[in-house]
């Protein structure tokens, strides 16, 4: 699903070249949850960009789902996440001037699908938000707030998604509950589930965790949470 080969990216800074990623190599299958970990500055929100297409490598690719986005211009990049991609931010990221209802709609009404507004209603009743609706983000708390999001990342049945520290601007209560809704959709959808945290719990509950230091993998290990839903499958 995703193979990530000898990626490098580095910028220019007023003190010369920096290095964020060094020649990372990782492969995620179908339907895997991975967390990428590290301290702030290791490199895990770059790798999430450089696998979601959201920016270009210094060198090294990204296969997702078989396309290569070193052969792509950011156009054709745009287009593949707009087929295969969700995301879940920390700060939400919703449309202020649309209502939750047409959050979630709009990547549904970007595939031209005749039942954006059926569909929609459907995952807010889902998410536990078929009462708000009609309300707009300042009009919802946090953790209704990324309920939207996490309803619009699923719209389009996304095959794969990427969460970046989805629970970052959540209390801790809430945040339990974001979590759980995002596994439990996500095991309903057969996602591929990419996300950064600094939350051990959180991690914990991923099938693998893979741990940066200084722009280099330095761990990737199967979690106990793997042998877990093996047993119950």
């Amino acid at each position: 699903m995703i193979r990530i080969e000898e990626l490098t990216k580095s910028v220019d800074t007023s003190e010369g070249i920096l290095t964020i990623l060094k020649s990372v190599s990782l492969n995620i299958e179908t339907a895997e949850t991975v967390a990428i970990v590290g301290a702030s500055g290791s490199g895990k929100s770059t790798l999430l960009g450089l696998m979601a297409g959201l920016d270009s490598a210094s060198s090294g690719d990204v296969i997702l789902n078989g396309h290569s986005l070193a052969k792509m211009d950011e156009e054709q990049r745009a287009i593949l996440r707009g087929q295969l991609v969700g995301f879940v931010f920390q700060s939400f990221q919703l449309l202020p001037s649309l209502t939750a209802l047409e959050n979630v709609m709009l990547p549904i009404e970007l595939k031209g699908d005749p039942q954006a507004n059926a569909k929609a209603r459907q995952l807010l009743a889902r998410v536990g938000l078929e009462e708000r609706w009609h309300h707009y983000p300042n009009q919802l708390s946090g953790g209704e707030q990324q309920r939207v999001a996490i309803a619009r990342a699923f719209a389009t049945e996304a095959r794969i998604l990427f969460a970046d520290e989805p629970t970052g601007n959540l209390d801790t209560a809430t945040g339990s509950k974001i979590v759980d809704l995002l596994f439990d959709l996500n095991r309903e959808f057969a996602t591929t589930l990419v996300l950064v945290t600094h939350d051990e719990r959180l991690a914990q509950r991923c099938g693998r965790i893979v741990k940066l230091v200084a722009g280099e993998i330095v761990g990737d290990e199967k979690t106990a949470s793997l042998s877990e839903d093996a047993v119950s499958a």
